[in-house]
């Protein structure tokens, strides 16, 4: 009996206008999100009294955490990535849960924590067919350009 692996993705050589422009706009999400996360820590520090200001890199790191992760399993998507139309998919081609939008999360900031890895994945996103970076690869996951009426 023969089984047909059959790729719930799009593919990257019959369907590249899913892929199109996808580092990029994955570059100027990344710059509108990283905005927003500023702006929500900001608003945060003076309820506590300003003490924040001693943790303030942890309490970014944080907020971070929690706006990614949340606007992934909200809409597979954070507010940067719905601005510049795109969605993140998982392997299974299905929108991101709070499972996939937390491992997501935690792979990117591990990524972003070190030098090497952040590199890694610029460099993945920019080479591989389906512009997936280091957390990308090893969930499986992909950024696809989102679908007209989505």
């Amino acid at each position: 009996m023969s089984h047909t692996w059959i790729d719930p993705l799009p593919d990257p050589d019959r369907h590249a206008e899913f892929y199109a422009d996808v580092p990029l706009k994955r570059g100027l999400a990344w710059v509108i999100d990283m905005v927003l996360i500023s702006l929500l820590t900001a608003l945060i520090v003076p309820f506590t009294a300003f003490t924040a200001l001693f943790y303030l890199p942890l309490l970014f790191l944080c907020v971070g955490f929690a706006y990614r992760t949340v606007s992934l399993a909200r809409s597979s998507a954070t507010p940067g990535m719905r601005l510049m139309a795109i969605r993140l998919r998982t392997h299974e081609g299905r929108p991101f849960g709070l499972p996939d939008a937390f491992l997501h999360t935690l792979g990117y900031t591990v990524s972003i924590g070190m030098v090497l890895p952040q590199i890694v994945s610029v460099v993945l996103m920019l080479t591989t067919a389906r512009a997936q970076g280091l957390t990308d690869l090893v969930l499986g996951s992909v950024a696809i350009n989102r679908a007209a009426g989505e």
